[in-house]
């Protein structure tokens, strides 16, 4: 059985922005991630409070942090990014064992 990664990035967003308009332009990270190397699925949820948690399968630890690591430099991504409150944001990257 192969061992993938999950990547859990949790957040708030910044006072303000809607759930709907963050939801659309966060529409923009699946057409990020789904062409990065491994990737396998994400998810995104929020639960009554305001707290958003976004669930990335990858196939590696490797395609993870790679996909991470380009992240910022992707014009699309900007006003989901700047929706994010960036001090609320944890990320942990996990080798399923």
């Amino acid at each position: 059985m192969t061992k993938h990664t999950i990547e859990t990035v949790t957040f708030k967003l910044n006072d303000g922005v809607s759930s709907e308009t963050f939801v659309k332009d966060a529409q923009a990270i699946n057409d990020f991630v789904s062409k990065r190397n491994g990737f396998i699925s994400r998810r995104l949820s929020c639960d009554d409070e305001g707290f958003w948690i976004e669930h990335i399968e990858w196939k590696t630890l490797e395609d993870a942090k790679a996909a991470a690591a380009e992240i910022g430099n992707e014009p699309a991504l900007a006003p989901c990014m700047e929706a994010i409150d960036g001090s609320s944001v944890k990320i942990t990257i996990q080798a399923l064992k």
